[in-house]
């Protein structure tokens, strides 16, 4: 079919590949950072769009698109893109990381009668980062700016409209839709009254594409398929199918799945997001992953997280009985957002360094563990887990992950994959504009190199361990999971 491109225009960069289309092989490829526009070089929770396509274009510089005939577009999710009837910007983007939302979100959840009516109108309960809590914000915060909104899009959308020259058509895609807070995985379809209970009014949204559908055809004739978000970019560059899950091991911690259905959550713990392929991401979000080791790693003087590691692997699972809520940040899942973290078992023979650091390793392990447990528990089958982040390449963490989550464990070599998926999308696109490739089914490309881990004998010790430390999360919080986690 020829090349294809993928580009990933994440919060902080632009990152583009250019890949052989029947296979995935990487041929070339381009990175421009964002710039940073707040003084004390953190990033900004407002952004002047105009920015991603300047940064877009250095990426592409020096003929990199040369030969390329089509291009997917990965972008942030959740920032929105407000727009007048006309197509300019009411006011520069919000981002996906602005908490200034907190009590839009808060506003919103009560408004609609609380998180189950949210979970069953649009498989998740209302976050700051929400494209449909940033519209309650403007609302209340920005009233003038509020008015002038005609048209509502994400990073993504925007994007992939500009690309094409402005159409008056605007697209996104499932999975981009998802993450909106008005648009529902479960039915396929707007719920343009959350939009009004956000705004006050109605605004344009944009036309959801199916996953080998394509947004359009540049004047050159390039074609644009239809984009998605970073998430289900990333899913899709890594390949995963139903009976794999992905563990991300950042700040904060997120599990998502491979799943037939979307799942309603009631008690709003599991967000129902659509992937690129026509199938569904469950994902439960942590407020607490690799906070918890830096946090040890400060605690016990070890300058970096390999150290903190070197220091865990001398101690043996169970800690000595030391365990660790790594509830540092307040909760997501279990829901305490005020709690705080504890350490408990303390005995005197336990009160050594490497004892602490292990149990920082395996509650924060536990608590990935509890949300997996979430999903499990509403039928999502999990055979393989995926770990992404920085720190899935501790062997603390290798050596404990398998037993701990109970699955095979695999470790993917580091890579763009939202940018990759962004290509495969494309390449999905092309050929099925062709007629060569099937639009239900995505091009097979080569897989990335892993390390594999499995749980072997080991199990039955992850399950003490998960026993330990569930007995305390009871102790101190009961019922804080109901029936949802073991």
């Amino acid at each position: 079919m020829g090349i294809v491109a993928g580009l990933d225009s994440s919060p902080d960069f632009t990152r583009i590949v250019v890949c052989d289309a029947d296979s995935g092989a990487v041929l070339r490829q381009g990175y421009a950072p964002h710039p940073v526009e707040a003084g004390d070089g953190s990033r900004p929770s407002d952004v002047d769009p105009q920015a991603w396509l300047l940064s877009l274009g250095e990426a592409a510089g020096g003929g990199l698109l040369e030969g390329v005939r089509a291009i997917g577009v990965s972008a942030q999710q959740n920032a929105l893109v407000p727009l007048d009837s006309q197509g300019n910007t009411v006011r520069p983007a919000l981002v996906g990381n602005d908490r200034r939302a907190q009590v839009a979100a808060a506003d919103l959840i009560d408004a609609l009668g609380g998180r189950e009516a949210w979970a069953q109108a649009v498989g998740c309960v209302p976050t700051a980062a929400q494209p449909v809590t940033k519209l309650r914000w403007l609302a209340k915060s920005e009233p003038e700016s509020a008015q002038r909104i005609g048209v509502a899009l994400q990073a993504h959308d925007w994007l992939v409209w500009q690309l094409l020259g402005r159409p008056l058509r605007r697209t996104t895609d499932r999975g981009g839709a998802s993450g909106t807070g008005y648009w529902s995985a479960a039915t396929g379809t707007y719920r343009p009254d959350l939009v009004e209970l956000a705004l006050g009014r109605q605004a344009a949204l944009p036309e959801v594409l199916g996953p080998a559908e394509p947004a359009g055809t540049t004047p050159e004739g390039l074609l644009i398929s239809a984009g998605t978000g970073e998430t289900m970019a990333a899913a899709l560059g890594l390949g995963i199918g139903q009976g794999d899950a992905v563990v991300s091991l950042g700040a904060s911690g997120s599990v998502m799945a491979v799943h037939h259905e979307a799942l309603a959550d009631p008690s709003g713990m599991i967000t129902s997001l659509a992937d690129a392929t026509g199938l569904h991401l469950p994902v439960v979000h942590t407020l607490n992953a690799v906070r918890t080791l830096r946090g040890a790693a400060e605690l016990l003087g070890a300058p970096d997280l390999d150290a903190l590691s070197d220091l865990a692997m001398k101690s043996t699972p169970g800690a000595h009985g030391l365990v660790l809520l790594p509830y540092l940040e307040g909760e997501r899942t279990p829901n305490l957002p005020h709690t705080a973290g504890t350490l408990a078992g303390l005995r005197r023979e336990a009160m050594r360094p490497e004892h602490l650091a292990r149990a920082a390793f395996e509650g924060m392990l536990c608590g990935l563990a509890d949300a997996l447990d979430v999903l499990r528990g509403r039928g999502v089958e999990v055979r393989r887990v995926f770990l992404l982040g920085a720190a899935a390449e501790l062997p603390a963490v290798q050596t404990t992950a398998p037993a701990l989550l109970g699955a095979q464990i695999v470790v993917p070599q580091p890579a763009d994959y939202a940018a990759l998926g962004a290509a495969r999308q494309a390449a999905w696109a092309l050929g099925a504009s062709q007629g060569t490739l099937d639009p239900r089914t995505p091009p097979q490309w080569q897989g990335a190199a892993v390390q594999v881990f499995e749980p072997g004998e080991e199990l039955a010790v992850g399950k003490a361990v998960r026993q330990q430390f569930t007995a305390v999360r009871e102790q101190t919080h009961p019922g804080a999971f109901g029936a949802a986690a073991s």
